[in-house]
This record gives C-alpha cells, sequence and structure tokens, in this order.
C-alpha cells in the first residue's frame, strides 16, 4: 500500500500528540509527506456543533485520533465557559466519521483511552456503554478500532466482526523507568492493586522476569458510598515485600486513592520502593493528596503516558515521570496501512533487552 493512501484527522483534544505522531510517520517512511488533514470544528452557543473536514480523503485510509479525557478543551455555552466531556469528544469522532461521508477507503478510530471502558459490563439495572458505543462506530463504518491498556478487552466481544487492536505501553513506561530508577531483578516485585489488573502486572513482570503479587480489595457490600461499596481493607496475596522495590501496575489512575491506599500497605510491610505504573493518569481528584503522599515517603514515583491529558502542574512535578509514546502510535499507523503484521509491537521488550545488555545482567 502507498504511503499517499494514509490520511491522519488529529481531533483538537490530542493536537500536540497528534504533531508528533506526523512528524514520527515522516521520520519512519523517509517522506516529507504531511499525513494530517485539516478539520473545523464548529461549536454554536447552545454547545451542539458540527465538523467540516477540508481536505480531500477520497479513496484513503483515514486514522482518527481522539483523547475523549482531555477537559481542558472549552466553549462558551449559553454566556458561561463549559469543558468537554467524554460524551461530547466522542460525539464529535462521530460527527468526523459522518463528514467522511463514505469517501475513505478506510475508517479506523484511535481512542488510546477507550471511551466509556469502565462501563463494559452490566450488572442488574444499568447501561451498557462501552459496548453500545462500539457498535455505533461499526454501524457508522468503522473498520478498526485502536486502544491501549483497554480496561476490560473482552469488551470487544460486542463487536466480534470488527478490527480491535489493544496495545500495551509497558515498553515506553520501562524505557523511562531504567533511565531514572536502578533495576535489580532479585530486589523488584510487581504488584496488582486488585484481581481486575492481574493480566497488564503479569504482562511486566514476565518482561522483567520477576514475581508478581496481588491485593484484594475486601469491600462493604451492605453499603453504597458515591456509586459503588467502600473498601474495607486491602489484603495481599503474594512474596514478601520486604527491602524490595515495588511497581504497582494499572490501567488507570483516576482519584488515586485505592493506589495510595495499596502504596501505604507495602511501606507498612517493608517495602523499600513503591513506583506506580498507570497508562492513563488522570488525577480526577487533584493532586494534593500525591504531594502529601510523597512527602511522607508513601511513594517515590508515578509513570506514566502522554495518551491523555495530564496538566502542566502536574507534568513538572518531581514525583511524576512521562513516555512519549507517539513513536510507538506512529510505527502502529504504519504497520496497520502497509497491512504488516503488529505482533512484533503488541510484545516489544526491546528497553529490557537492551538495558541488560548494557549493565551485563542476565540474558533470557
Amino acid at each position: 500500500m502507498k504511503a499517499e493512501d494514509l490520511s491522519l484527522i488529529v481531533m483538537n483534544n490530542c493536537e500536540e500528540l497528534g504533531l508528533k505522531v506526523n512528524n514520527e510517520l515522516k521520520r519512519i517512511r523517509k517522506s516529507d509527506k504531511n499525513y494530517l488533514v485539516p478539520i473545523n470544528m464548529v461549536r454554536f452557543n447552545d454547545g451542539e456543533g458540527k465538523v467540516n473536514i477540508l481536505e480531500s480523503i477520497r479513496g484513503k485510509d483515514v486514522y482518527i485520533l481522539s483523547d475523549t479525557h482531555n477537559y481542558s478543551i472549552t466553549y462558551k455555552m449559553y454566556d458561561f465557559i463549559h469543558h468537554m466531556s467524554p460524551d461530547e469528544h466522542f460525539m464529535d469522532i462521530k460527527r468526523t466519521i459522518l463528514a467522511i461521508m463514505g469517501h475513505a477507503k478506510s475508517i479506523n478510530v484511535i481512542m488510546p483511552f477507550l471511551y466509556s471502558s469502565r462501563q463494559h459490563r452490566r450488572k442488574s439495572r444499568e447501561s451498557l456503554d462501552c459496548a453500545a458505543a462500539l457498535q455505533e462506530l461499526q454501524t457508522l463504518g468503522v473498520n478498526d478500532i485502536v486502544t491501549f491498556d483497554v480496561h476490560d478487552p473482552n469488551v470487544q466481544n460486542a463487536v466480534p466482526t470488527l478490527s480491535f487492536d489493544n496495545f500495551f505501553t509497558t515498553n515506553d513506561m520501562l524505557k523511562v523507568f531504567l533511565k531514572n530508577e536502578e533495576f535489580e531483578p532479585n530486589k523488584t516485585l510487581v504488584v496488582s492493586p486488585d484481581t481486575g489488573a492481574m493480566d497488564r502486572a503479569r504482562f511486566l513482570a514476565d518482561i522483567l522476569r520477576v514475581d508478581v503479587g496481588m491485593f484484594y480489595k475486601r469491600r462493604d457490600i451492605s453499603k453504597i458510598v458515591n456509586g459503588q461499596n467502600p473498601i474495607v481493607a486491602h489484603e495481599y496475596l503474594g512474596k514478601d515485600v520486604a527491602g524490595k522495590s515495588i511497581i504497582v501496575v494499572d490501567d488507570m489512575l483516576a482519584s488515586g486513592g485505592s493506589m495510595l491506599d495499596v502504596a501505604e500497605e507495602l511501606k507498612k510491610r517493608g517495602a523499600e520502593k513503591v513506583f506506580f505504573f498507570t497508562t492513563f493518569a488522570l488525577f480526577t481528584g487533584g493532586y494534593k493528596k500525591f504531594d502529601d503522599a510523597y512527602e511522607k515517603g508513601i511513594f517515590d514515583a508515578i509513570y506514566s503516558t502522554n495518551l491523555t491529558y495530564v496538566p502542566e502542574e502536574i507534568m513538572n512535578k518531581s514525583w511524576f515521570r512521562t513516555a512519549d509514546c507517539s513513536t510507538y502510535l506512529a510505527k502502529i499507523i504504519d504497520s496497520l496501512n502497509k497491512g504488516n503484521s503488529i505482533t512484533a509491537l503488541m510484545k516489544d521488550n526491546s528497553a529490557i533487552t537492551n538495558y541488560k545488555k548494557e549493565k551485563n545482567l542476565y540474558l533470557d
């Protein structure tokens, strides 16, 4: 497939990442071609919107990149400033697909943070949002969904005939981690903060060739606070953490209360250092509690990515480290566009392999 067949539409919620991906595509393909397609996103004063595509995409493989959790995007509605929600960002994706009008060869939606991924299964009388959203995209003619570290990969069963590619950012975060921290295999342990994160914790532990442990959230099922059963205690299952460096792995950090509870439990059990690996750092409850916890020595650093919006004041914190995933994303787009296998990209462990060679550590 020709490089000219690729068009990249970047929504206004991830322009910085989109520019980096475009530059990486140029580097990978050794081309000066600009793959970005300009669009005009109109917002009326009542909150309704529309999307105009300002360049022909006829016969192209179109990749739409959107950060549905960028709450920094605002517009004026009824004379007050309104921050856009994930629902509105997702609606803009659908508007963009509708503006394509069937002219593209294929439509591929890249949502690093999969929209409504936490509402991936139904319990009694509640909405099944993520499955419904995926089915909407399929109905609109989308050919492929590209996402990262999805909360529950089983949600793709809602669209069994639609291509659904889920990637982990582990290798990119490891690159940054290994530049900043001392890695001693015999003194390192990967820990899952709950049962739901065990697969991604195992993924990292297998790459590092270290042991893995897990916390179990014991909840009071007789009460509901803020829409969920409150956590009574964090029970630990696994090898002794005393004197070890612990990497706590999860897909997202929302308010962060549960992660900090886990870190505190690890410190009580004698852990020497505690690091967080989280693909999406949302900080829905602000960052003051993290400042306080860091000052108390409860954790040592948070490693995350630039796949979703993080405020600049958090980016500049001494305890926050960001992995740039633009090269990884560009390689994914390049491979998909050319029809190449993506297996190697999904299993990339070059960060630890190169580190072991440099440090003359054991090689598998």
